[in-house]
């Protein structure tokens, strides 16, 4: 059948005039049973699809590249979590050996570990403790002692904590208990390595600084008067041992007087035994390392500013192994400490291990 424009339709051209249209004729197609005929443009092409093979094999590319990129990321992350790891446990490590190693070099004198005494069966001169304690006693019996460093003053009063009496001069007037903390030794530690805490056979206890059974047994004249190993470790409440107050004989306080005071009072203030080692401490604690520092102020209630009287913090955790060693001096040079410390991760098993030697007083 075929259509036509019907007749006097006009159309336009471009300069607007009217005109009359071209007959134009169409063919429309019909079914044998008389229907319009539909058919698809000739220019869409026929729909497709996808076989059920080809879809499967699309899924298993699929599920084999999930895999790998699964695997990738995963290793990635546990490489991420055990870099991250390690930095944590190097800079935990890094930090207690900063502490010890800048206490040891601002430190006038080392008080622990002692010297190595002839007279006994074990080294006092190196301490040394993996941890969990495999020693008989539970107690820590490794311990790092020094004088606080004479440049501290944590109230911020104008004179270092380290000089109680406030007369511009350091530890120059001892008590008998030269830490004045009131125990054996300084209290708390394991003073000569025997695996006990505080312990003396001494008359008066607190008096018996290195812990060995007697008491004020040296003078501080550099000398090793008891024969044990130490020099200037266990000194008398009269420091010098002359039986004057300050040295025999001279006026050490320039009031023109001489020997004027107490055989006790070392510098002749009017006040005996007024002036006492700071010990900042350093110990393991079943695996964590503990920090021990001196306040100039009454922190336990007591009344008064004692020895007793400090802050413990943890520096370290995880500690496996820590050792310390006392060097014996080359003429007249300064002591050396020889420190070692290991860290362990509790969770990848990673193990830094950190060595390091430093001079007392070194940075003074």
């Amino acid at each position: 059948m075929l259509w036509e424009r019907p007749a006097g339709a006009m159309t336009r051209n471009g300069a607007g005039n009217s005109i009359a249209p071209a007959r134009r004729s169409y063919q429309i197609p019909y079914t044998a049973d008389g229907r319009v005929k539909r058919t698809l443009p000739r220019t869409m092409p026929l729909a497709g699809g996808y076989t059920l093979v080809e879809l499967l094999i699309a899924l298993a590319l699929m599920a084999v590249l999930y895999v790998g990129i699964g695997g990738v990321a995963s290793q990635a992350l546990q490489t991420h979590d055990y870099v991250s790891d390690n930095n944590d446990l190097t800079r935990e490590a890094r930090f207690a050996m900063e502490q010890m190693v800048r206490a040891v070099s601002r430190s006038p004198r080392l008080l622990l570990p002692l010297a190595d005494n002839p007279n006994t069966a074990w080294p006092e001169h190196i301490r040394v403790e993996p941890a969990p304690p495999v020693a008989p006693s539970t107690a820590s019996t490794v311990v790092l002692a020094v004088t606080q460093d004479p440049a501290v003053d944590l109230d911020g009063n104008g004179t270092p904590d380290a000089d109680n009496d406030g007369d511009d001069r350091l530890d120059e007037d001892l008590p008998g208990d030269n830490t004045f903390d009131n125990a054996p030794g300084i209290a708390g530690v394991d003073d000569d390595g025997d695996g006990s805490v505080d312990e003396s056979t001494a008359s008066i206890p607190i008096e018996d600084n290195d812990e060995e059974g007697d008491m004020m047994d040296d003078h501080l004249n550099n000398i090793d008067d008891d024969s044990d190993g130490s020099v200037d470790e266990d000194i008398k409440s009269d420091m010098n041992g002359d039986g004057a107050s300050g040295v025999e004989s001279i006026d050490d306080d320039s009031d023109n007087w001489i020997d004027e005071a107490h055989i006790h009072d070392d510098d002749e203030d009017g006040v005996r035994d007024d002036d006492w080692y700071d010990p900042v401490v350093f110990y393991l604690a079943n695996r964590t390392l503990i920090q021990r520092i001196p306040l100039p102020w009454d922190a336990n209630g007591s009344g008064s500013v004692t020895g007793s009287d400090f802050v413990e913090s943890p520096i370290a955790e995880n500690v496996t192994w820590f050792r310390v060693e006392r060097l014996p001096p080359k003429g007249n040079r300064p002591v050396l400490v020889d420190l070692t410390l290991k860290l362990q991760s509790p969770d990848s098993n990673e193990t830094v291990s950190l060595h390091h030697r430093v001079r007392v007083g070194g940075a003074l």
